[in-house]
């Protein structure tokens, strides 16, 4: 108990806010666990996260009120001095804890969404305030969530007043003619332990969190102060990579002269098996385009019944990855061939690496056309697409159809209006459709009634991967577009000399174990997981279980044509025969986790921490020795520092 006449007021309210701030940081935490904690993870399990977390938390109770401590070394700046400076200190912790709640908030609604903390990737947001408003707008109750910020911060200034008017009135004969700076230095010298960090050697640093080796559980570790602040310095792009190091290793994947040269450039003929008829290519961008919700997994829920029966006429890969999640960064990886490997900001908003060499400007006596239902500003898709020569782009503003929510017109009649402009075409044509309504706030038009939406039990649907019967309709309703995409499209000339390409742009974090072994959930790799379908009346039907990846759709399509081309990326033709090694790269941007799956195992190891991990993605458990893991790790590491080297040097120099 506090010694009242030797403490001075201000220590005391001082040691009464930094219990109120522990409390409300402890509450978000616990409130993560009830919401969020995997089924797989006992409580107990998460007593080192908890312990981790506090000291997060101490760290950042510290640097809201180490300016109260300080400035109170001057007795009249202290809050006890003058009624104005009560009413300048509790105005500032009022704005403070406005910042502290909405970072919390919107940390929330990370972790909803995507599963991860609020990091400075949220800045994406601002860059493009329009569509994020909207979005955000559509998709939350705003108004309810603004008023439950508001009373949460009224009703804290409140508790901050009464705790203030506590201690005066408990001290009001004490401290009247000596001022004890003694304690304000004791204060400081804590405050600047808690920010060192508490009862540890060396200073506490965000990457401590990641010790943990589990994604849920150094998550849970952080808060969204730490995590926000640290990957504000990932912003900026390092250009000194270690690629010429790994060049000899990716001259043999990429079947290359074994000479580093600064490039990886490859000119490529024309194989026997390519089609003379110069057919339209037409590439399918898909939102969400999630493998494990879809029926193609053998999901029970069928959500996806007509693409399902695509993929039984045309070329379909099952175990297609996206090097990341997120549309921007899978729509850069599929026209570009490289994977986006920057660890905040995307590629397409560097203006130093959105401009790319492109395999479509290869493709001679072709016209390119982009759609795209909303703005094509948004995430800079423009500035990425305008390097393919000659595009004509269609966005918000180009359609009959008028726009349902923030990302504009429907899918279905983005395909339907597609289909019209593709049908007047003359010359053969390569157009790209990027869809969007597999997305908050998942709308479905009144005007397609003949679309049924289904009633299915919540816990069938969690079962099977959905968080919400409306994100179920939601998927369904793609299936329903790409039907009746198909179908205009087969009345068209142009559709019998058409090579169809459907890919997710990425996939979706969520329970997979319904139709996967436990790695595709715990080690998220549903968040990769695409389809990847190349349909055409020209091709004869196969289905592919190898290890493919999304930067490998351009140079498979530049295969099938009768032209040469040149290929400067990452990328392989999956259909060439002497393609060496299947597997596909992936990168978790904010833990600093990079990997590579292939037919057997998926391996990863961090870059900011020593720490690594492989497992089986074919069952359960790795039914090999301690030896045989030593071997495949140390020869799936080697590729992944190569890949991702590679990739870095790329995104700067492949002009």
């Amino acid at each position: 108990m506090l010694i009242k006449w030797r403490v001075p007021k201000t220590i005391q309210w001082i040691v009464k806010l930094f219990f109120i701030y522990l409390l409300i940081f402890t509450a978000f935490r616990v409130a993560t666990v009830v919401c969020f904690k995997p089924k797989t993870i006992p409580v107990t399990d998460l007593l080192p996260s908890f312990w981790l977390g506090l000291k997060y938390d101490l760290r950042w109770i510290a640097f809201i009120l180490f300016p109260i401590a300080f400035l109170s070394l001057f007795p009249k700046l202290a809050p006890f001095s003058s009624q104005r400076s009560k009413k300048v200190w509790t105005l500032y912790l009022g704005i403070i804890t406005l910042l502290v709640l909405f970072f919390y908030g919107a940390d929330f609604g990370q972790f909803s969404y995507i599963n991860a903390r609020l990091n400075a990737d949220a800045l994406i947001f601002a860059e493009d305030p329009r569509e994020s408003l909207k979005m955000v707008w559509q998709s939350y109750p705003v108004i309810w969530i603004l008023i439950g910020l508001v009373g949460a911060v009224l009703m804290m200034v409140w508790m901050f007043r009464r705790t203030h008017v506590d201690v005066h009135d408990k001290n009001v004969n004490i401290h009247k003619f000596t001022y004890r700076r003694r304690w304000h230095f004791a204060a400081l010298l804590l405050l600047g332990w808690f920010m060192y960090g508490f009862l540890t050697i060396r200073p506490l640093n965000f990457f401590r969190a990641f010790s943990l080796n589990d994604e849920f559980k150094s998550n849970l570790a952080l808060n969204p102060l730490q995590n926000f602040f640290t990957t504000l310095r990932f912003r900026d792009p390092d250009y000194n990579t270690r690629a010429q190091e790994y060049f000899p290793v990716m001259s043999n994947f990429l079947n290359l002269n074994n000479v580093w040269s600064n490039k990886y450039t490859r000119l490529i003929h024309p194989g026997s098996k390519a089609l003379e008829s110069q057919p339209n290519v037409v590439l399918v961008i898909c939102e969400s385009f999630s493998m494990y919700k879809s029926s193609m997994s053998g999901n029970v829920l069928n959500s996806t019944p007509y693409f399902d029966s695509l993929t039984r006429q045309g070329i379909f890969f099952e175990k297609c990855f996206s090097p990341t999640f997120g549309t921007a960064r899978g729509v850069f990886a599929t026209l570009t061939g490289i994977p986006d490997v920057q660890l905040s900001k995307f590629a397409t908003r560097n203006e130093e690496s959105v401009g790319q060499r492109m395999i479509i400007n290869d493709f001679e006596g072709y016209d390119k056309f982009y759609f795209i239902g909303g703005r094509s500003q948004f995430n800079n898709f423009n500035g990425l697409v305008k390097n393919i020569h000659g595009v004509r782009i269609y966005e918000e503003g180009s359609y009959e159809a008028k726009p349902i929510n923030v990302w504009g017109i429907s899918d279905k009649n983005l395909f339907l209006e597609a289909n019209q402009v593709m049908a007047k075409q003359t010359k053969p044509f390569f157009a790209i459709i990027q869809t969007a309504d597999n997305h908050r706030p998942f709308n479905i038009p009144e005007e397609d009634n003949d679309f049924v939406q289904k009633i299915i039990p919540e816990e069938e649907l969690q079962k099977n991967g959905f968080e919400s019967l409306k994100e179920y309709n939601a998927f369904a309703y793609t299936d329903y577009c790409f039907r009746r995409f198909m179908e205009a499209a087969q009345k068209e000339r142009y559709f019998s000399n058409t090579i169809f390409v459907f890919v997710g742009d990425h996939g979706v974090e969520g329970n997979a174990t319904a139709v996967y072994p436990k790695a595709w959930t715990e080690q998220r790799l549903s968040d990769e997981h695409v389809p990847l379908l190349f349909y055409s009346p020209l091709l004869t039907p196969q289905r592919h279980t190898e290890t493919v990846s999304q930067i490998d759709v351009l140079p498979t399509i530049a295969g099938m044509l009768q032209q040469p081309y040149t290929n400067s990326t990452l990328g392989r033709d999956l259909l060439n025969p002497n393609k060496r090694g299947n597997v596909a790269f992936i990168i978790y941007h904010a833990p600093g986790w990079i990997g590579i799956a292939n037919d057997d195992y998926f391996y990863r190891k961090n870059i900011r921490i020593q720490k690594e991990e492989l497992v089986s993605i074919k069952s359960d458990s790795l039914s090999i020795s301690v030896q045989q893991q030593d071997s495949i790790k140390k020869e799936m590491s080697k590729l992944t520092s190569a890949m991702y080297e590679t990739a870095r040097w790329m995104l700067f120099n492949n002009k």
